[in-house]
C-alpha cells in the first residue's frame, strides 16, 4: 500500500502544476464579467432612478390636473344650481296653463276691438278731412267778397272763388250741386268784367308827378342880370346903366304876340303853381287806388288845367304830360261787382244740410222724402 500512495500523490501534483497556468486567465476573465454586471447593474439603478423620479414628476402633474378638474367641476356645478335657481324662479312666475288660455282669450278679444277701433277712427278722420275742406271753401268764399268789397281786386277773387269751386268738385255730392252752380254764376261774371289795374295806375301818376319840376312855364321867370360893378368913376354912361338894371327888374316887354299876355310869376309864385300840380295828381292816385271814380277823373281835370294855363303848351314834356293825363282819364278805376251773398248763403245751406244728415240721418232722409213727395 506503501507503494502504491507515492504513485498516486505524483499525478496530483504534476496535475496541479498543469492546472496552474490556466486558473489566472479564469480569474482576469470572472473579474471582466464583474465589471460588466457592475456598469450594467448601475446603468439599470440609474435607470430605475429616472423612472421613478420621472413617474413622481408625473404624478405631482396627475395632482394638479385633478386639483384644477375637481376646481372646474365645482365651478361648473355651481354654475349649474345657479341656472338651475334662476329657472325656477322664472318658472314660478311664469302663467299656469289656466291663466294662459285666459290670457289667450284676452289677446283675442283686444285685438278686436284694436280693429273695429281703427275702423271708425279711420272713417272719422275721413269725415273730419272732408268736413276741413268744406270749411276752406267757405273761408276761401269770404276772403274773395273781401277782395272785392275793399279792393276790388277781381284776380285774386277770381281764384280764390275757382279754388272753392275746386273743393266742392272734389267732394263729388249730388247735393252740393246748387252752391257749385252759383259759385259758376260768380266766375262767369267775375271773367267778363273789365280789367281794372289800379296799381298800374298808381304808379304812372307818380311817374308824370315827378316829372312835374322838369315842366317849361308859359313865360319863364324873370332872372335878374348880374349887378353892374360900381365903377370909381362916376359917369353918366354907368348911371344909367344902374337905372336900367333898376327898371328892368319891374318891366319887361315881350314881343310874342300869338301868346296870351300873362304877368309874370315870381318864384315863391313858381313854386305853388307847381305844387298845386302835383298835388292834383297825387288826388288822382288816391282816387284810383280806393276807386273813387269821380275824385279820379275831377284830379286829372283839374291837373290839366294848370297844365293849360300855366305852362307853355308848345313845350314837348308838356304835350307828353297832358296826353298821358288825357289817356288816364279814359281808363276805368272801377268796375260793377258782381254780389258773391247768393253764393256763400248756398254753400251755407250745403254745410248745415251736411251736418244734419251725420247727427239724425233718418229725419234728414224724412225730410228731404216729404219735399220729394210734395
Amino acid at each position: 500500500m506503501s507503494e502504491t500512495a507515492p504513485q498516486i500523490s505524483e499525478p496530483t501534483q504534476d496535475t496541479q502544476t498543469k492546472d496552474q497556468p490556466v486558473v489566472a486567465p479564469a480569474k482576469a476573465k470572472g473579474r471582466g464579467l464583474a465589471a460588466v454586471a457592475l456598469l450594467i447593474g448601475a446603468a439599470g439603478l440609474a435607470a430605475g432612478g429616472w423612472s421613478s423620479w420621472q413617474l413622481y414628476l408625473q404624478q405631482g402633474q396627475a395632482a394638479d390636473q385633478l386639483n384644477q378638474v375637481q376646481q372646474v367641476g365645482e365651478a361648473a356645478k355651481q354654475q349649474i344650481e345657479d341656472s338651475e335657481s334662476r329657472v325656477a324662479k322664472r318658472l314660478a312666475g311664469l302663467p299656469t296653463a289656466d291663466q294662459l288660455a285666459t290670457q289667450r282669450d284676452l289677446l283675442v278679444s283686444l285685438q278686436g276691438d284694436q280693429q273695429r277701433l281703427a275702423q271708425s277712427l279711420s272713417g272719422l278722420l275721413g269725415k273730419s278731412r272732408e268736413d276741413w275742406r268744406l270749411a276752406e271753401a267757405e273761408h276761401l268764399l269770404r276772403l274773395a267778397m273781401l277782395r272785392l268789397s275793399a279792393l276790388q281786386d277781381v284776380n285774386s277773387a277770381t281764384a280764390l272763388v275757382q279754388g272753392a269751386d275746386s273743393i266742392l268738385q272734389a267732394q263729388d255730392d249730388p247735393q252740393a250741386f246748387a252752391a257749385r252752380g252759383e259759385l259758376i254764376k260768380v266766375l262767369e261774371a267775375l271773367h267778363s268784367l273789365p280789367q281794372v289795374d289800379r296799381s298800374g295806375l298808381f304808379l304812372q301818376l307818380a311817374a308824370l308827378r315827378g316829372q312835374v319840376d322838369q315842366l317849361q312855364m308859359l313865360a319863364p321867370e324873370y332872372i335878374l342880370p348880374s349887378e353892374v360893378p360900381t365903377a370909381v368913376s362916376a359917369s353918366d354912361s354907368s348911371r344909367w346903366a344902374e337905372l336900367w338894371a333898376q327898371l328892368s327888374r319891374y318891366v319887361r316887354l315881350d314881343l310874342q304876340a300869338d301868346q296870351d299876355v300873362r304877368p309874370l310869376l315870381a318864384g315863391q309864385s313858381l313854386a305853388q303853381v307847381r305844387l298845386t300840380l302835383a298835388l292834383a295828381l297825387e288826388q288822382a292816385q288816391w282816387g284810383a287806388l280806393n276807386g273813387q271814380a269821380d275824385v279820379y277823373k275831377q284830379a286829372l281835370a283839374s291837373a290839366d288845367n294848370v297844365l293849360g294855363s300855366y305852362f307853355d303848351r308848345d313845350n314837348q314834356a308838356v304835350k307828353a304830360m297832358q296826353q298821358r293825363i288825357g289817356e288816364l282819364g279814359e281808363q276805368a278805376v272801377v268796375a260793377k261787382l258782381p254780389s258773391l251773398d247768393p253764393a256763400l248763403n248756398t254753400l251755407q245751406a250745403y254745410l248745415k244740410l251736411r251736418e244734419a244728415r251725420e247727427l239724425m240721418p233718418e229725419a234728414v232722409e224724412a225730410l228731404e222724402t216729404e219735399e220729394d213727395g210734395q
